[in-house]
């Protein structure tokens, strides 16, 4: 099957959820709370295409192949002098930092419960990649560095905070 349609079918499935599921609930609590969980779900459905997609063509072939463990060297691929290692480092920092901006406008928390939530998110992720494709693995580096961009995300959240809630108040005035 070509690799367009497999991805296809996945982003297909989660327009479905979307709309089935979500976009009525999100609707009738208004144009604030329906613009900021849109944007979550979109950017969920993105990190998901880059981290885990094709999902669903996969799941027959969960357990084809071996599952690997996670790599539970910190920062091996750096100290070892792989190629793109400080890249991959900054890639996973800036993949969270959206999602560490996001969660504290939809409900109210502190910098340690936007980590623990952008962890836990990341954690599923990583336990996730080996099963939907050995050729993934997963590694506590990602999970350290994801972290850190959550942080950096809540972080941007409390400059911009003033300007989110004019935007969100016109949103609900409209």
């Amino acid at each position: 099957m070509d690799n367009y349609i497999k991805y296809l079918i996945d982003i297909i499935v989660l327009i479905i959820i979307y709309s089935v599921l979500f976009f009525k609930k999100w609707k009738s609590k208004g144009k604030d709370i329906l613009f900021v969980n849109t944007l979550l779900y979109i950017y969920i459905a993105l990190v998901f295409y880059v981290t885990l997609m094709p999902v669903i063509v996969s799941l027959p072939f969960v357990f084809d192949h071996a599952y690997i463990p996670m790599n539970m060297r910190a920062f091996d691929d750096y100290f070892s002098g792989r190629a793109y290692a400080g890249q991959q480092i900054l890639l996973n920092i800036i993949l969270m930092i959206p999602f560490g901006f996001l969660i504290p406008i939809l409900k109210k928390q502190n910098i340690f419960s936007c980590a623990l939530q952008t962890f836990l998110f990341s954690l599923s992720i990583e336990m996730f990649q080996p099963l939907i494709n050995g050729f993934r693995s997963s590694d506590v580096t990602d999970l350290i560095t994801n972290t850190v961009g959550g942080i950096i995300g809540y972080l941007l959240y409390l400059i911009f905070k003033p300007l989110i809630n004019t935007i969100l108040t016109s949103l609900k005035t409209n």
